[in-house]
């Protein structure tokens, strides 16, 4: 089911010295619901997720563990990174890590090629260099210390003592890219949203220094191809993976079918992704990025997540409760996706009673029983449609059509709220034409059975449209409708064309469903 259209979407990978927290979890179910939506819709579709390795943090924590580097990400990833993507439902179609044969291959001839088109030099180097951040630091990034690091110069990041190294680097020629990318920013999606575009321009248009990419002091790394007595630069090997992971320097038939892709990343590394990832894709003579997404911090407490802060969550302690379904409607519901948000476990509770328990979960059990009741388990035809009936099918149409336009927008938060005008629209119109009354009235019996089949038809386009959202609730619902049967499954329905009304057949068998999201006794 593909239309030809590629549509390749990356998670920034992660740095898994330690364990996730539900800000890399946010990151993570956004572009898996945007993968899914996608996929669904016929798209050639491919998520890449997956895991940077190497650099001077990683060395120094496998040693302060007693492990080589290799055997302390190995355990990191085995124990951590993988099981959150079963912890929230994540269905990626590949996983790259940066000590793969594969990757590291690729990088080598990839950083040869801008060698030899002349973008490389050697040079010396002189720096106040963040190992937590693996980046050297401007001085605007750079603040005076407190405290017990009084009178030392510290990162505005991690508030910790900056190193001053010196060492004999290869740089690569950023700084003859600064007219080609503000051209490339001029066309306004390939950075978004818009507030980050502005940061990213302005950035650009005050000069851009070359970029030392590598070095030297320690072996953590791939080797930089002509002098081995040096590692490329974390960053440069890390953005890479986009591009080796389909198929760069070993597959052209695969890049060209994958590439180029959209990345959606933290905005706190948006300038890697929006300045030195294409100058690097353009020295190279290889197509930039479709576009680059930055999205919010996730701030508990009014802090930015961080585990030195003892901010971070893992996804582990708000799925136990509540389940992956909720987790992934409530950061991509609460939060306009590229702002700011912040997280409580009170409105994650109160959200999950009124919408997701009380919304469409009662709407659902309530519309099933009744056509179990009123009609032995069986849909009901509609018999003539009345102007009531004929607004859900409206609201059903425009709900489909307006959330796929704001998920091309990258704008997962508005697509869910125009999918649950859907939900409002039918606990109302339930409220409103009261079956359980019609039931009790022979007469009004093809009357009972048009409201009846509105509700379940309506229930089956929600199904169709929260799926990308909410899988596992969703799939529970579609079996229920006994839509497997005569529509097959529901990851195969087309997504675009949800909002057409009259796909559920008339005379299909309904199953008991037990609630979708079940009422939550822990108070937390």
């Amino acid at each position: 089911m593909t239309s030809g259209r590629s549509f390749y979407i990356t998670t920034p990978i992660y740095y898994p010295s330690d364990v996730p927290h539900i800000g890399h979890g946010y990151t993570t179910v956004a572009v898996d619901t945007l993968a899914r939506w996608h996929r669904q819709a016929g798209d050639d579709t491919w998520m890449l997720t997956g895991t940077d390795e190497h650099g001077q943090k990683m060395m120094r924590a496998a040693a302060a563990n007693g492990a080589t580097p290799q055997e302390w990400v190995d355990r990191l990833v085995g124990d951590s990174w993988f099981p959150m993507l079963e912890t929230l439902d994540i269905a990626n179609d590949d996983f790259i890590r940066t000590t793969q044969p594969r990757h590291e291959e690729r990088v080598k001839a990839f950083v040869q090629a801008i060698y030899d088109r002349g973008y490389i030099y050697a040079g010396e180097f002189e720096a106040l260099y963040c190992v937590g951040c693996e980046e050297f630091k401007t001085e605007s990034e750079i603040v005076d210390g407190t405290g017990p690091f009084e009178a030392l110069k510290v990162c505005a990041i991690h508030s910790k003592p900056l190193e001053l190294l010196q060492e004999k680097n290869y740089f690569f020629k950023l700084s003859e890219f600064q007219d080609k990318l503000l051209e490339l920013y001029s066309n306004g999606d390939f950075i978004r949203p818009e507030s980050a575009r502005n940061e990213v321009v302005s950035f650009v248009k005050n000069g851009l220094k070359d970029l030392s990419i590598s070095r030297s002091t320690f072996d953590w790394g791939i080797k930089v191809p002509w002098d081995d007595s040096h590692v490329i630069y974390v960053w440069v090997d890390a953005l890479l993976n986009y591009a080796t992971a389909v198929g760069y320097g070993s597959d052209p038939e695969e890049f060209a079918r994958r590439w180029p892709a959209y990345h959606v990343v933290g905005k706190d590394i948006l300038r890697f992704h929006a300045v030195i990832w294409p100058a690097m894709l353009m020295a190279a003579g290889v197509d930039v990025p479709q576009g680059v997404f930055a999205h919010g911090w996730l701030l508990v407490g009014g802090e930015k997540m961080s585990k030195s802060k003892l901010t971070g969550i893992a996804p582990t302690e708000i799925t136990d409760v509540f389940g992956s379904d909720a987790y992934r409607f409530y950061f991509l519901s609460a939060i306009a996706f590229g702002q700011d948000g912040s997280f409580s476990w009170e409105d994650l509770s109160a959200r999950y009673q009124a919408e997701l328990a009380n919304g469409f979960g009662n709407l659902a059990s309530r519309t099933i029983a009744m056509i179990e009741r009123y009609f032995d388990g069986v849909v009901p035809s509609a018999a003539g449609y009345t102007d009531a009936d004929l607004h859900i099918q409206k609201t059903v149409a425009d709900a489909a059509t307006a959330a796929d336009a704001a998920i091309e927008r990258f704008r997962i938060d508005e697509a869910i709220s125009s999918i649950w005008t859907i939900v409002d629209a039918l606990n109302l119109y339930i409220t409103e034409n009261e079956p359980w009354a019609l039931a009790k009235d022979e007469a009004q019996r093809e009357r009972l059975g048009t409201v009846l089949y509105t509700a379940a038809e309506g229930l089956r386009a929600l199904a169709v449209l929260l799926s990308p959202v909410t899988p596992v609730a969703t799939e529970k619902l579609w079996v229920a409708l006994g839509a497997t049967e005569s529509l097959g499954r529901l990851v195969d329905q087309p997504i675009r064309e949800a909002g057409a009304w009259g796909v559920l057949k008339p005379g299909t068998s309904v199953a008991a469903l037990s609630p979708l999201f079940p009422r939550v006794e822990q108070t937390v």
